[in-house]
């Protein structure tokens, strides 16, 4: 089996360096990734300019792009045979809730999957135990591996998976989940520059505002790896009706 690695947090990140030690002995792997940290990307691809890849002297391959110029590439066959299985990670924090709409982690998964491979995206909650999510994602590996049939999920869907950062004796288990929301972020932090002009950091996330039982930010919370399948089919299907209705009283 050909296992494709990819992320968000640059291909210098431990989580990267972390997820392909523990997966070497499962198959051959193929490591792409930004060349600098790209988190927040979500599925943006370079079509203003060509891509440059480098192969660094681990192996590794350095893109100068996004996550998903990055899976593209691979799965486009640049760098050889087309990979069995895409995963992308481990990601350093949490893509919990609304984070996978942003998270270039989820997009590199999410094209892996819209081209055609099954894709996993996993994410630590902090930035300490690696090992942990690394053992996490070895074990779902060689499940997939070792089944028969093994996971067969519905086109253009993944599993997103977020790990607590905590030791793997004191993972709880796992439970399959649905996506919890956040609140609204803070406001833009406004900074000034030594030439007196405004600048302005984008704020970290909200605080959990849906956390029930049964969604990734409880699971987390209660020491569990949550796993969630996602879907892109954004259409809000049950609003259809509603909206048609809407449009021909406008008529």
């Amino acid at each position: 089996m050909k296992l494709l690695l990819s992320n968000d947090d640059g291909v210098h990140a431990a989580g990267l360096a972390t997820l392909a030690a523990a997966l070497e002995d499962l198959g051959e792997l193929l490591v792409v990734a930004p060349d600098r940290n790209r988190s927040g990307a979500s599925n943006s691809l370079s079509l203003d300019r060509p891509l440059y890849p480098q192969q660094l002297n681990n192996g590794f391959w350095s893109v100068d792009g996004t996550p998903t110029d990055c899976v593209h590439l691979a799965v486009g066959g640049v760098f050889g045979s087309l990979p069995d299985l895409v995963i992308s990670g481990i990601n350093h924090g949490a893509n919990l809730g609304d984070d996978v709409l942003y998270s270039g982690t989820v997009a590199a998964a999410t094209e892996g999957r819209f081209l055609g491979l099954p894709a996993i995206a996993v994410s630590l909650t902090g930035e300490t135990h690696f090992a942990t999510a690394a053992e996490v994602v070895r074990k779902l590996v060689r499940s997939f591996t070792e089944q028969a049939s093994g996971l067969q999920l519905p086109p253009r869907s993944l599993l997103n998976v977020n790990v607590p950062d905590v030791p793997l004796f004191a993972l709880k288990g796992y439970q399959v989940t649905r996506l919890g929301h956040r609140h609204r972020g803070p406001a833009p932090l406004q900074i000034t520059d030594p030439r007196g002009k405004s600048r302005y950091w984008i704020a970290a996330a909200g605080d959990a505002a849906e956390s029930s039982p049964g969604t990734d930010f409880h699971a987390i919370s209660e020491g569990y790896v949550s796993i969630t399948p996602l879907q892109f089919d954004m259409t809000r299907h049950e609003s259809l009706d509603q909206v048609s209705r809407w449009l021909n009283s406008c008529n």
